[in-house]
């Protein structure tokens, strides 16, 4: 069955306060390696997210970082260290992308990698009914659940929902799947039961789509 956010997500977080430093926050992202973290407020509520990217943009990575990490040019390193830079006053409250992107426990991955994709994020902080922190979910977290193959997408679907799930012959179906994407044929006993099925189909983890194509009896 598909997993959750709660099943992938990190719950061991690096976060930072808004008032923390440029220099603190670029010592961290060396330290923990990780490219971005979520800004809290003292009751752990999530007020934005301090990526590397908004760190360069805002022209704010300390020496070190530049030094330390693959990925950051010489020339973005000088143009951080020009004479008479207001450093200390770029705080992560000034640079966090705000609102923050979150996502709750109990979503689907599937939803998860929707809102990744539609927003532009390569993380999402995951949050409780509260509003707090408590982890944190990345893109490789959630495509690591899509990395099953066909066979093992089609084995689930024949031998735990249509046999085991709904007590089916599974030669009733056919069922094929590539590259994620199922396509389902056969004709149910019952509308009701060909819609149960599909809907079952729709929950096996790793499945990217589905395509409908039983053959529907017209329920009395």
């Amino acid at each position: 069955m598909k997993s959750c956010v709660k099943d992938i997500m990190t719950t061991y977080v690096v976060a930072v306060r808004p008032g923390a430093s440029f220099k603190e926050m670029a010592a961290r992202l060396h330290e923990f390696r990780v490219s971005a973290f979520p800004v809290i407020d003292d009751e752990g509520t999530v007020l934005g997210v301090v990526s590397e990217d908004d760190l360069l943009a805002k022209e704010a990575v300390a020496l070190t970082l530049a030094d330390q990490r693959p990925g950051i040019s010489e020339r973005i390193a000088d143009r951080l260290h020009r004479p008479g830079r207001e450093e200390d006053g770029l705080t992560a409250g000034v640079l966090m992308s705000h609102p923050a992107v979150t996502i709750t426990p109990d979503e689907p991955v599937e939803s998860a990698a929707r809102l990744m994709y539609n927003c532009r994020v390569k993380r999402l902080p995951v949050v409780n009914s509260d509003g707090r922190l408590v982890g944190i979910v990345s893109r490789s977290d959630v495509l690591a659940v899509f990395d099953r193959s066909d066979s093992e997408i089609r084995n689930e679907i024949v031998d735990d929902v249509i046999l085991r799930g709904f007590l089916q012959d599974p030669r009733m179906f056919a069922v094929t799947v590539k590259a994620g994407v199922v396509t389902m044929q056969g004709s149910p006993e019952t509308a009701g039961l060909g819609r149960d099925i599909m809907r079952m189909v729709r929950h096996v983890q790793g499945v990217v789509a589905v395509r409908d194509r039983l053959s529907y009896p017209t329920d009395d």
